[in-house]
Formats: structure tokens, sequence, C-alpha cells
């Protein structure tokens, strides 16, 4: 039985050291197969663990394959560190513009950047402890380190050892891209993993890539006191998202100091001394940049290599992963897939929902719907953007009728007292009935406004029932109640106010 082989992580220090002991303990075991599994879980990322830890709570016999680091990128290099980092951002921005609410402050303000990505090991290695290879095997999870193929259609194998199992879960999630762009490679550059284990602030930084990623992550290192560049191909910034956000979002990040070159194309990079200097179209027309670090923020890959997928009857392919239905079966009728592995929709929290599905599916002869799940989303630039459901765009394109109703933060008493009047609640409803097709939300804390949105249309609920809910005040989620507001105005026809001023009528 072979010892786990150590994970080496930059920097050294104790706050990593703890964390690489929580999710691939170096020098631990495996554990020797028992029997047959109920379920064998590949991959332990979000998907992965919430499957892994469901089955076992509900008396399941559980394996759970993990060839790196358990928590997947979400702990690891996502959600927990870039979220650390956008905090810290976000402290410095507040320090920055403390004086607009009478608070001086000196002049001079510097970020210590080593400080910030210290704070950050020491956070993710706290909560490591919650997807810790001790944690999983007290909730009764059987946790096997290494690289697991499929061998048979019921079979994987790790470490030399042969888990048969009633029903498989391929949770391997996904890996950042990498563009093929001449040079790159040569003068090196940074991603969503390794962009965690700097230490020093780069004075220069190029952003290639203006999604998601690279808008939170060029927002935060401006902030940091870098100078950036934020470079898209597309003639837009986060171009899946509402126009109208778009808008806010590219002129908070202008407004900043971060330079935006949209209809851009990288065609190489050289290396001057040292110096990065990336030679540009833009908008067809040449440019150079030189900078001191380069960030790749241009999307995700399903990890579906070396995985013996061939051998378990398994169709995937390379750009859209492991081929699933809407039950989240595979072409083996014991295998299941969720997660980035198989999902279109690339979150942790899809990731989580999609795992519960399966379990549903795969244990119980379930038949839960993945397209019946709701799913938000939110960017975590500042402001924030937050969206479920349809945009007016994708109506369009189904043919669908919209009404849309709309109310601007800058008419809202908290959001004026808070100085963050810059967004807006936008709600999509189906034409001619109470019933949410979408939303937008663009405010501060957009991500936490969502969720009543997400509830409603999960549970049926219009904004008739939103109206009539009542909403603390003063809180910038009374805009959700006034949109409300708005719809329920728009039900006094002038028949109806007709009938109205017949009965006061008689009533005087």
């Amino acid at each position: 039985m072979s010892a786990t082989a150590p994970v080496r992580v930059r920097p050294d220090d104790a706050h990593n050291r703890r964390w690489i002991a929580n999710v691939h303990p170096p020098g631990r075991r495996n554990p020797e197969p028992a029997g047959r599994y109920n379920l064998v879980v590949l991959g332990a990322g979000a998907a992965g663990l919430v499957a892994a830890v469901g089955a076992a709570g509900l008396g399941a016999k559980v394996a759970l394959v993990e060839r790196h680091l358990l928590g997947g990128d979400c702990l690891n290099v996502g959600c927990v560190p870039s979220k650390a980092l956008l905090r810290a951002a976000r402290a410095a921005a507040e320090v920055r513009a403390a004086g607009a609410f009478g608070v001086r402050v000196p002049p001079g303000l510097e970020v210590d950047f080593g400080a910030v990505m210290e704070r950050m090991r020491r956070l993710r290695a706290r909560i490591s402890e919650h997807d810790s290879v001790a944690r999983l095997e007290r909730l009764g999870v059987e946790v096997f380190l290494g690289h697991g193929r499929f061998v048979a259609p019921d079979a994987l194998e790790v470490d030399g050892k042969r888990l048969r199992f009633a029903r498989a879960v391929i949770a391997t999630g996904g890996r950042p891209v990498a563009l093929p762009i001449p040079g790159l490679v040569e003068a090196g550059y940074l991603d969503n993993v390794t962009v965690f284990e700097l230490t020093e602030l780069p004075r220069r930084l190029a952003v290639i890539g203006a999604g998601p990623i690279g808008c939170e992550l060029a927002q935060a290192f401006r902030r940091f006191g870098a100078q950036v560049t934020l470079i898209e191909l597309l003639p837009e910034i986060m171009g899946r998202e509402d126009p109208d956000a778009i808008a806010i979002v590219r002129a908070a990040l202008e407004r900043e100091g971060i330079e935006i070159l949209t209809r851009t194309e990288t065609k190489r990079v050289e290396t001057r001394g040292r110096d990065r200097v990336l030679h540009l179209q833009v908008a067809g027309e040449p440019r150079e940049i030189a900078c001191d670090a380069i960030l790749l923020g241009v999307g995700r890959a399903p990890n579906v290599e070396d995985l013996g997928l061939e051998q378990a009857g398994v169709a995937f392919e390379p750009r859209r992963g492991v081929l699933v239905d809407d039950r989240l079966r595979t072409t083996n009728r014991r295998i299941y897939a969720a997660g980035d592995v198989c999902s279109h929709h690339r979150f942790t929290h899809v990731a989580d929902a999609q795992a519960r599905l399966v379990l549903r599916n795969a244990l119980f002869c379930g038949r839960a719907r993945a397209s019946a799940l709701t799913v938000p989303w939110c960017t975590y630039t500042d402001p924030e953007v937050a969206h479920v459901g349809l945009t007016l765009a994708e109506a369009e394109r189904r043919g669908l009728g919209l009404r849309t109703f709309t109310e601007r933060l800058q008419g809202v008493d908290r959001a004026i007292l808070d100085g963050e009047t810059e967004g807006f609640v936008k709600v999509h409803l189906e034409r001619g009935r109470d019933r949410i097709a979408g939303a937008t939300i663009v405010a501060r804390h957009a991500g936490e406004l969502i969720a009543e949105l997400s509830l409603a249309m999960t549970a049926g609920l219009g904004l008739g029932a939103i109206a009539s809910t009542i909403h603390p005040y003063p809180t910038q989620a009374e805009a959700i109640r006034r949109v409300a507001d708005a719809y329920n105005r728009t039900r006094l026809t002038p028949r109806v106010r007709w009938l109205f001023a017949k009965w006061f009528a008689w009533r005087r």
C-alpha cells in the first residue's frame, strides 16, 4: 500500500502546510476496498463532496477518489481565495472613498499586498477543514487519494486498488483554458490557479479575457495599486450580461483607472529584458503594451482526459465534457456526472445542486431534471452583477414576449444613504402573466439580493406575491419591492379605475 505523495504549493508557509494537511495529507495511506460500493465518486470538488457526503449520510457505502486536492477549484483556487482578495480590494477602495462620508484619511494610502495574500492563505486553510480527509472519514466516506480511472462499466482503479460500484458519479471539474499565443508560454503567465501563489504585486498587469474572472481580478489588482490593462477579443466585456449592467460595470472599471481594450486580439508575446510585451491588434490597428505579468481569464475546459471513460462506455467530447441526459445520466446507465465536467453552467452552486439531483436519481430511481433547476449567478465586481433566468436577448431568440419592470437604485433611500446609487433591479415577466422569466440586479451586494427573485421563480411566485411581502426599511432590497409595486400599478387599468370611481361615489 503506497503512501500519498506530497503536494508542492507556493509559498511554503504555515498556512499552506495546514491547508495541504487537510485536503491532501502527505504520507497518508489509502484504505483497503471492502466489497461493492453503493456509490463511487470520482472527483472531490463541490459536486463530488456533496454527492459523497449526502450519500454517506443516507447510509450508503461510499468511496471518494481525488487525484489532487479535496475541495476542488472552489476551495483551493476559485471562490474562496478570490473572494478573500476581492474583500481586501474593496476595503482599500472604501478607505480611498471615505472622504465622501466626512471621514478624513491621511494621504499616502498603501496596500500591503504580502499581508493581503497571507490573509487569504490563512482563511483558506481555516475553511479547508470543512473539506478535509479527517472530516469526510468521520462522516462515513472512504477517501482514496490518487489518479482514478475506469477499468470496466462497473469498476475503477486507484492506487492499484479496484473499486466496484452499483452507481458512480463523475465530478472531475474543469481547468483553466490556455491560449495558443506565440511566445506566451516562454514569457510566462498567470491563471486562476497560479495567481494565488503571488507574494509581490505586479506593477503592471495585463489581463487577457474580460469575462467574470478577468473583470473581478482586474479590479482587485487595480485597487491594490497595479496598473491594469483589460483585453477582450469580443466587442464588449462580460458579453453574456444585460447591456445596461455592462455599461455600469465598464464605467466603474474605467473610473478606477483600468484601461479596457475590446475588439482586441493578442497576436504574440515578446520578452524584452524584464518586460513582457504584448503585440496587439486593437480594432484593426497594431499596438504594443509592456507589462510585468500577464493573467489569463478566458474560460475553462472540462477534465475528461485519462479517466478511462471509453472502458466504462461513457461518451464525452473534449470541449463539452461528459455527455449526459436531463437526469444527468451518462451513456452508461450506472454512471452519472455533475458539475463543470458536464454542465454549461460552471458555478459552484450549480455543481452542488446537480449533485443533490444525482443522489435522488442514482440512489432512489428518481426522475429529477437538470433543466428544471433555476440557476442564478453573480459576477463579483464592484458593483456586482447578479442574474437569474432569461435575458431579453435570450427571450427574443426564443420568440418570447416579455414585460420589463426596472427600479434604479438612485431612487432607493438606503442606496442613497450608502452612497451606492449606481445600479438597478430589472425583472422580466412573461407577457400577460405574473410569472417571472428572468431578472438582473446591479448593486454592491447584488449576489445577496438575487436570492429573493430566485426563490420566487423556483416557487412559481410572481411580483404580486413580492409586493404583498413586507421588506424591512431602509434596505436596498426595497428596490425589489418597488419593482413589484410598479407591476401592481399596471393592473389598475382605465376600466378598473372607472369601476373604483363608481364605487367610491356610491360610498360617499
